[in-house]
């Protein structure tokens, strides 16, 4: 017998209804030659301090770092998780062979590893791997299962990951709780949440501390066209009139003037970020809101796997993209001009280089984003859906087409430019209506001749600096993607995702953390932190713990250990050796500021204090 074991009941429905499997037991779908079951999630966890070593139990600052020689799994002591766990290790010992049918990424692998690791499997495992819920690519999926080893590594980064996590955590939360909280009071540390909190604390006395300046500009209109001034702002009122009564009465002389076409591409594919980003700003939603609904388009099987940090298709799925397309009938419309020609294949969209365990978001063409397939209560889901399919079809479009005009001009020694920018041909922006806004650079210059003269009306605009503006999820998601830098090129994102902090299936899931413990709190679309939050920051004196590039650089090794390209040991003990050293400096430091946090031990679940 063979036993397939997903990661949620409605996907053990679906896998036993492509295997013809019909009867419903306890807990599982039993077949002739096959059974299916399920976790729902985490059914297995690391072990907790007290269940190493009963001092460590309590929380004192003499027992730490809490350093395990070994760690280990356990079930979660839930009625409802032990009887599903007693059900599959009973069912694993029947089979001949077991098929891993969860979540095709880190996470997933980790799920179903612990459980077949806690119920003692020796049975030979089988890996189900798949990026849509689709029949099709389920029946593919069966025809072309993958030795489990061949996931080694994964499991290896995801362990680390929860290791990594484990250490810092456990050992930090209670050491910055014990030195500085006051009594019940909990003040959680941790290797992505610390520095997420950093980088909003830091915006936060950027914007405070911040003065603004008087500055001055200078420009001209000539032929109804507006010219700057080339060498920038004045710092002076004086200086931008000195200027100004230099050029007052003299004519303007055109002495270079450029036309010529321009390509713009259309918006890459979505990665789980990239779709974030556009749901927070379009229709404000919260990160956490777009992936809950991302995850539930996808079990209905309209778009392909969410949690991916990719914008890329493999070159090999280019074949299925006229079928794709044809199903996607609610957009008739649009597609139907894409026949008239071979659909265009680029680097832009197809790269097997950038794919690894998953593609792109893209929609799997198998139902209407208008069929009953999407509830229709959920305009939420409608919304994200279309964005999905609109951000598909228009990478097939042609280019945009725009005329870009460089115009420089000089009234006696003094330089001035123009820019403008026209669109030709839409080509994709047919596509993304919400693109078709005249945006700043959309200027409509007339033809100028180089040599031409006349009159022109200069004027002195007054300005002032402004402050940095407080994160939104969409930059705090960016931020967190490159690492606390400030990047808004696409290809210099994809170039930093490695040294990102968190992964994108987990990010949203941090900042509500951060939200929950009270660290953060939210004004209108901005976020700010809070009194507690802030405190917390300034106790923490080492930057492994609050720099986003350090962490970045964790994250990378993480990544290079599911690569094969870096020893699971090597970062253990890395991870170790970081704690023990944290712990000897915060021994030290003096310990005068104590912080009333919000979040006490109650309800606090992860780490009890004892």
């Amino acid at each position: 017998m063979k036993l397939c074991i997903a990661e949620k009941p409605s996907v053990a429905r679906e896998i036993a209804s492509i295997l013809q499997i019909r009867k419903r037991k306890d807990g599982y779908f039993e077949g002739e030659n096959y059974c299916v079951t399920w976790t729902f999630g985490h059914l297995c966890s690391l072990q907790e301090p007290g269940d190493y070593k009963q001092e460590w139990s309590k929380w004192k600052l003499e027992d730490l770092p809490m350093l395990p020689e070994k760690f280990l799994t356990k079930v979660k002591n839930d009625k409802g998780i032990k009887k599903q766990f007693n059900i599959i290790k009973k069912l694993i010992k029947q089979a001949d062979v077991i098929i891993n049918c969860g979540d095709a990424g880190q996470e997933g692998e980790l799920i179903q590893r612990w459980v077949l690791k806690e119920a003692h499997n020796t049975k030979p495992v089988k890996r189900l791997w798949i990026s849509s819920l689709t029949s099709e690519a389920m029946k593919k999926g069966f025809k072309n299962l993958k030795d489990g080893s061949e996931y080694d590594y994964l499991y290896y980064a995801g362990m680390c990951r929860a290791v990594g996590d484990w250490i810092l955590g456990m050992n930090a939360t209670r050491l910055y709780t014990m030195k500085f909280g006051t009594y019940g009071t909990i003040l959680s540390v941790g290797r992505v949440q610390t520095p997420t909190l950093a980088m909003i604390v830091k915006r936060h006395f950027e914007i405070e501390k911040f003065v603004s300046q008087p500055f001055w500009e200078l420009e001209t209109t000539f032929q109804k066209t507006m010219f700057k001034y080339k060498k920038g702002r004045f710092d002076s009122l004086e200086k931008a009139e000195q200027i100004y009564n230099l050029i007052l009465g003299k004519p303007i002389e055109i002495v270079e003037f450029n036309r010529k076409p321009g390509k713009e591409y259309a918006p890459k594919l979505f990665d789980l970020t990239s779709l974030q980003v556009f749901c927070n700003k379009s229709f404000g939603l919260k990160a956490e809101t777009t992936l809950k609904i991302a995850q539930s388009l996808y079990e209905k099987k309209v778009i392909s796997y969410p949690r991916v940090d990719t914008t890329y298709l493999p070159q090999d799925l280019y074949k299925e993209i006229p079928s794709i397309l044809k199903g996607l009938t609610a957009y008739e419309t649009l597609i139907q001009p894409l026949w008239a020609k071979a659909l265009k294949k680029n680097s832009r969209v197809f790269n097997d280089n950038k794919v690894t365990d998953h593609h792109a978001i893209i929609p799997t063409g198998k139902k209407s984003g208008y069929s009953s397939s999407i509830s229709k209560n959920s305009s939420l889901e409608e919304k994200v859906y279309d964005a999905i399919s609109r951000r598909f079809i228009a990478n097939f479009y042609p280019d945009c087409i725009v005329s870009k005009t460089n115009v420089q001009a000089k009234i006696l020694t003094e330089l001035f430019y123009a820019n403008g920018k026209e669109i030709i041909e839409e080509g994709w922006r047919l596509v993304l209506p919400q693109k078709n806004t005249k945006s700043k650079d959309e200027v409509t210059i007339p033809s100028f001749k180089k040599g031409e003269k006349g009159p022109h009306v200069p004027k002195i605009l007054t300005k002032k600096t402004q402050p940095p503006k407080p994160f939104t999820e969409a930059t705090l998601l960016r931020s967190m993607e490159t690492a606390g830098k400030q990047v808004d090129k696409e290809e210099l994102r994809e170039m930093m995702k490695e040294n990102g902090i968190g992964r994108p299936s987990t990010r949203a899931a941090i900042i509500e953390i951060l939200f929950k413990r009270k660290y953060l709190t939210r004004k209108s679309k901005n976020i700010h932190p809070t009194e507690t939050g802030i405190k917390l920051i300034q106790v923490i004196k080492s930057d492994l713990l609050k720099s986003p590039e350090l962490t970045g650089i964790w994250e990378k090794k993480l990544r290079d250990i599911a690569k094969e390209n870096y020893n699971p040991v090597v970062f253990i003990n890395e991870m170790k050796s970081m704690v023990t050293e944290l712990i000897s400096q915060v021994r030290m430091q003096a310990s005068t500021i104590k912080i009333d946090a919000p979040i006490r031990k109650k309800s606090y679940k992860k780490t009890k204090r004892k």
